[in-house]
């Protein structure tokens, strides 16, 4: 009995690789080298778009009672040093940023960008813990040694926008 399992088990393991192999080879492109066999995570939807706004009530307004969006309250998230608010899109969300504190990193972008602007985009991925290591394999720097909890609970690492040239990307545990 145990080698009969033990068969079917091998069986289906093989099928899997050779759909996996067979899947890869017909996408037009990987987020994986092509030296490496095989994929162990993938990037998944586009979460969001990150603004940096110096008056939220003002940004909040305009995407609610202008625009007629979907607009989330302000929640503060202490740990990152921003409030956030989130805006439904239908296909994705924006998020608006504003400094929390003094020693708020989104403070310093404002005294860059006095208006504010686009701060990063959030890509959803299937294995964050697995992203981080084939990433930093690839020299790919990450802001943080350990996933972060972000604004929808879920882990969160961001890339250096250096190594993606000049945007700062987040990814998100989907």
């Amino acid at each position: 009995m145990a080698a009969s399992l033990g068969r079917v088990v091998a069986g289906l393991l093989t099928r899997l690789q050779t759909s996996a192999a067979t899947t890869r080879t017909l996408l037009p492109s990987s987020s994986c080298s092509q030296n490496i066999p095989s994929c162990l995570w993938k990037l998944g939807r586009l979460n969001h778009v990150a603004m940096v706004v110096p008056d939220l009530e003002k940004a909040l307004s305009l995407y609610k009672d202008v625009l007629g969006a979907q607009v989330s309250e302000a929640v503060a998230l202490p740990e990152h040093g921003v409030y956030t608010v989130f805006v439904e899109l239908g296909n994705t969300k924006l998020e608006l940023l504003h400094p929390l504190g003094e020693k708020s990193p989104i403070a310093s972008f404002l005294e860059k960008n006095k208006t504010g602007g686009m701060h990063h985009i959030c890509i959803e991925v299937d294995d964050i813990k697995a992203a981080m290591t084939e990433l930093k394999k690839k020299k790919i720097r990450i802001l943080s040694e350990e996933p972060k909890i972000g604004a929808h609970g879920k882990p969160v690492i961001f890339l250096h926008p250096k190594d993606c040239h000049g945007v700062l990307v987040e990814l998100e545990q989907a």
